[in-house]
């Protein structure tokens, strides 16, 4: 298994949805009592001189101007994580959970934060030994942080709140992990951050690059099941608006249509169809803007993830301690709305294909809806419905969260990101997108079925074999949504993302 060292440097994206999934452990470096020690000096420092500092020795958020006396900070940081501990909601996914845990160690362990080096080791204990905060899914704004979501993952440190185990709910007292005291700052460095977006971001992310992959497969099965044409994928049209992840969906389509003896049976009767639907011929256009879209994305992740997010900041260098804004979440909330947009594309234009393969006047011969006794059997037709349906919801999710900032805490926070929102809505998104792009493929591999004796390309026929061995052709109905959750799951796992990279 592979070893994320937690040195205080930053991560990659790959590297959070390694531990994410469980592919791979976060162990803390050698050094980091020597890194730590600097920053937690000055917060001693502070404390004992009695100096006003926000966050060490002030009140929290709208309460920043209450001082707060020697004896009173570490009860303060103990009720901070108790009073923050307030969202709502199903609890987050554990992979999501596992991912915060990890990214937060990693801030924390920057040294510029002034906590001690149990604190950092102890969230890498829960992640490395499967004790999995309880974190409710709604409650954030994504600005001072994701506050609720963090409280709730700090809670267990101090033998408090809920944590998952194996899939099983318990208290947290109960889960045999030696709680921690709390000393002052660590309980407001806990819950300061962006870590909730940034992790539920790294996932989306790889989730949507499967999606990008599977588009392509879908447009390439659907191209062949419509006797469209390999020419708007050719590299010279391309090459004359180069957008790199145009570039690339042209070139994974053709490698995947070519040596097709199904287009090849009417590549030279141009009265067949001069020129494709816009669904078809445009699709590395639309594809493409998704890519590099999620490349931008990615960026962003990869800045955020060696960022320091803390607030307020301490500068060992200097003895400074400086609140700023860093834990703000607009960078992470404007992707994840732009990618939500982008994403949303590959579904909608998913479902124009395939309402093209299932309805008999524009499907080039096919039986009506994919059917194998038309009328007494209904096929596909309700597969496109949901498409539809999901569609449809998608436009409304697709709605960017960082424009309704609500202020809160007596006017102290007036502008919020909403960036947890944004993250939420997208893994909605995708998994919706996943769901139109299963079904876009079921019925091109159906359909490419009636094409028979003529055969499929190389790079398709493996796509067809693959989803044959998992899904039975349609020789009669049956309920689909098993199918369709089976060629979802495909995509999901990425086997639809490794056929299309060795297909072309």
């Amino acid at each position: 298994m592979e070893t994320v060292i937690i040195d205080g440097g930053a991560l990659t994206p790959e590297q959070v949805v390694a531990v994410a999934f469980g592919k791979a452990r976060a162990v803390a470096d050698d050094d980091l009592e020597t890194r730590l020690a600097p920053a937690r000096r000055v917060v001693e420092e502070v404390v004992a001189s009695d100096e006003v500092v926000y966050g060490i020795t002030t009140g929290f958020g709208g309460l920043a101007t209450s001082h707060i006396g020697r004896s009173e900070t570490e009860a303060l940081q103990y009720n901070l994580l108790r009073s923050h501990a307030t969202g709502v909601g199903e609890p987050i996914p554990d992979e999501v959970v596992r991912a915060m845990l990890l990214l937060r160690a990693r801030t924390l362990a920057q040294g510029h934060s002034g906590v001690r080096p149990i604190v950092v080791r102890k969230l890498l204990e829960l992640l490395d030994r499967g004790v999995l905060p309880v974190v409710p899914s709604q409650g954030s704004l994504g600005a001072s942080g994701d506050l609720a979501p963090f409280a709730h993952l700090a809670l267990p440190l101090i033998g408090e709140g809920r944590v998952r185990i194996n899939g099983v709910l318990q208290p947290a007292s109960e889960a045999g992990v030696e709680p921690i005291e709390l000393l002052t700052k660590e309980g407001l460095s806990l819950l300061n951050g962006t870590e909730g977006m940034s992790a539920m971001g790294a996932l989306a992310h790889h989730h949507a690059r499967n999606l990008l992959f599977a588009a392509d497969a879908a447009a390439a099965l659907t191209v062949e099941a419509l006797l469209g044409s390999a020419r708007p994928f050719r590299p010279e049209i391309h090459a004359l608006r180069p957008h790199p992840g145009q570039i690339a969906s042209a070139h994974r389509i053709a490698a995947l249509i070519d040596g097709s003896e199904i287009i090849a049976s009417h590549t030279d009767d141009f009265s067949h169809a001069v020129q494709d639907a816009y669904s078809l011929r445009c699709a590395p256009q639309v594809h493409g803007a998704v890519a590099d879209t999620l490349d931008h994305m990615r960026r962003v992740l990869g800045t955020e993830m060696g960022s320091l997010v803390d607030n307020p900041i301490v500068f060992p260098d200097t003895g400074e301690v400086l609140s700023g804004g860093n834990f703000h979440g607009e960078p992470l909330a404007l992707v994840c709305d732009f990618a939500t947009i982008a994403v949303s594309e590959l579904a909608s234009i998913s479902e124009r294909r395939t309402d093209r393969i299932l309805d008999p006047a524009r499907s080039e011969g096919l039986p009506p809806f994919l059917a194998a006794n038309p009328g007494v059997e209904s096929g596909y037709m309700i597969t496109q419905y949901i498409q539809a349906a999901l569609v449809a919801e998608n436009r409304v999710l697709a709605h960017p969260a960082s424009v309704d900032s609500v202020p809160t805490s007596g006017g102290q926070e007036d502008h919020v990101s909403m960036g947890w929102g944004a993250a939420r809505k997208l893994l909605t998104v995708i998994e919706n997108v996943r769901r139109v792009l299963a079904i876009e493929i079921l019925c091109a591999v159906q359909a490419i079925d009636y094409r028979a004796p003529l055969t499929p390309a190389p790079g398709t026929a493996q796509l067809v074999a693959a989803v044959r061995e998992r899904v039975a052709g349609l020789s009669g109905d049956r309920s689909l949504a098993p199918d369709v959750e089976e060629a979802a799951s495909m995509i999901e796992s990425g086997a639809i993302a490794e056929l299309v990279q060795t297909g072309h």
